[in-house]
């Protein structure tokens, strides 16, 4: 018997593209947190939801492990956790429910919760940790369990029910972030099944991977970003603890790449050439993949100490090949920026590949062919492609909050749905999705592949396969656009840009010619 069984809502399985995809991490927020309540004196287990079937696999946990208290505490360090996605919130609901039935009570941590502590109070739980959980989450169980004193009302950083409040829940005052992270205890990773991790890792992928973090939080001002956990605070590992930490990975679990979840990878001018150093002086022989933004690229130093790291793909949030809606988004960066930075990457043979949104307020037809445009031009590794996503918090979840519905989220990272009235229809931006990647792939492929033909002793019948592939995704992309155009026909009114001078806050309030 445990005292505290921890686990999440997020399931691979619920999320159809990324399931296909089968890069499972495990949830690394959640090992934190327990590394943190074991150190305080509590006995804890842990449920792995990335891998199981349904939430069925927790009702059996629950009834293994007999746990006093419940935790569903879900990784603050994934984005797809930040999304907010409505069949991970069902699921982390089903869970409180299944919990309460066995008389457990319910501790629920994560960017929705905090968001929403309502919704998760309403189905069961007795608290939910608002922002950063760890420092939280030992004060209440501490009472919970009845080690200290006192009301949980006096626990900084949550959200309880209080029928006699307005809203029906009390939010205490907010918790101040942790700014030493040397001193957090390294995820509990003997709690998790490493080796079915490994197996999976190297069948579908050659390679093991696992994923770390140097930072918490980001002090940038991109107003569609949402930051609940940690608004525009930033804290940062010391670049010899995270070597040592890669150094564990790599002699304990036999690691050869590594995901680096950062929002922001390598800030500070001086962080990454020591981390380079480090890792050179004890011969690391690890990859990884690490998150930035264009203009950090251009520092002197930089891309050299990520290569020199074993970078092998910086993703970075491009958003637009619009210069128009990249000042619109408050995003900091240029269209000269992005593709500067991109070829420096590739000079250093480090792979580059952009993140794009779509569907910003005032986006015209032209600021979609200038990004398409960028693409071709900047010719990234990869593209992650979304639409604007208004979550609360934001100055663009304010703007547009009238013109939304019922549905607030998707229900998966593939939905793609234009919450709001945007300026094409939800369907223009599926098919945009088809359109960007027909070709991202044909031109990817095709330089892969006329490489290979100056080396005709590598070549493989296979390799004809793939020609054939990319040949036919050159056939077919006339008439993907084609539909595009179509549909970028069909009526629909979308919210314009800016005035000059007019805020956030009173472009969302309704005109009276509005309709």
């Amino acid at each position: 018997m445990s005292d505290v069984l921890f686990g999440q809502g997020y399931h691979l399985r619920f999320d159809p593209k990324l399931w296909g995809a089968m890069e499972p991490y495990p949830p690394l927020g959640a090992l934190y947190a327990a590394a943190v309540l074991r150190d305080a004196g509590f006995s804890v287990a842990f449920h792995d939801s990335m891998l199981a079937v349904s939430e069925d696999e927790w009702a059996e946990a629950l009834d293994r492990e007999g746990p006093r208290f419940a935790v569903i505490y879900e990784d603050n360090f994934n984005y797809l956790t930040k999304m907010c996605l409505l069949r991970m919130r069902e699921a982390a609901c089903t869970m409180i429910a299944m919990a309460r039935e066995r008389g457990v009570e319910v501790v629920v941590a994560g960017s929705d919760a905090s968001d929403n502590p309502g919704i998760y109070l309403e189905r069961g739980a007795r608290v939910v940790l608002c922002g950063e959980g760890e420092a939280s989450l030992v004060e209440v169980m501490d009472r919970l369990a009845g080690r200290v004193p006192g009301e949980l009302a006096e626990v900084a950083g949550i959200a309880l029910a209080d029928p006699d409040r307005p809203g029906g829940l009390r939010r205490t005052p907010a918790r101040t972030p942790i700014r030493d992270l040397d001193a957090l205890p390294p995820p509990a990773w003997d709690l998790v099944d490493l080796a079915r991790y490994r197996e999976i890792w190297l069948a579908r992928h050659g390679r093991f991977s696992l994923n770390m973090v140097t930072t918490r939080g980001c002090p940038y001002h991109c107003n569609w970003c949402a930051k609940p956990l940690w608004g525009q605070r930033y804290a940062v590992r010391s670049p010899r603890a995270v070597a040592d930490e890669l150094g564990r990975l790599v002699r304990e679990h036999e690691v050869e790449h590594v995901w680096f979840m950062d929002d922001i990878f390598g800030l500070k001018p001086s962080w990454l050439p020591e981390l380079a150093d480090l890792v050179e002086e004890r011969r690391l022989a690890v990859r990884f993949k690490c998150l930035s933004r264009p203009d950090l690229m251009l520092r002197e130093g930089t891309v050299e100490a990520l290569a020199r790291a074993g970078c092998e793909i910086v993703w970075m949030g491009a958003e637009s090949g619009s210069q128009t809606i990249l000042d619109a988004m408050e995003k900091g960066t240029t269209v000269e920026q992005i593709a500067a930075a991109a070829d420096r990457l590739h000079s250093a043979g480090v792979k580059v590949a952009f993140f794009v949104q779509f569907g910003y307020p005032g986006e015209t037809r032209a600021d979609v062919e200038a990004t398409l445009q960028m693409i071709r031009d900047c010719r990234p590794d990869d593209v992650g492609m979304s639409v604007s996503y208004p979550l609360p918090g934001t100055p663009f979840h304010e703007r547009v909050q009238a013109e939304l519905g019922d549905k607030r989220h998707w229900v998966d990272s593939n939905d793609l749905d234009m919450m709001y009235r945007g300026p094409f229809t939800t369907d223009f931006y599926r098919q945009l999705h088809t359109v960007l990647h027909t070709e991202l792939r044909a031109r990817r492929r095709g330089r892969e592949l006329a490489g290979l033909a100056a080396r005709p002793w590598r070549l493989r019948p296979r390799h004809a396969v793939e020609a054939a592939g990319v040949l036919a995704r050159w056939a077919r992309l006339p008439f993907e656009r084609r539909r595009l155009d179509r549909l970028a026909r069909l009526p629909h009114r979308g919210i314009g840009p800016l005035p000059p001078g007019m805020s956030h806050a009173e472009a969302a309030r309704p005109s009276p010619q509005s309709d």
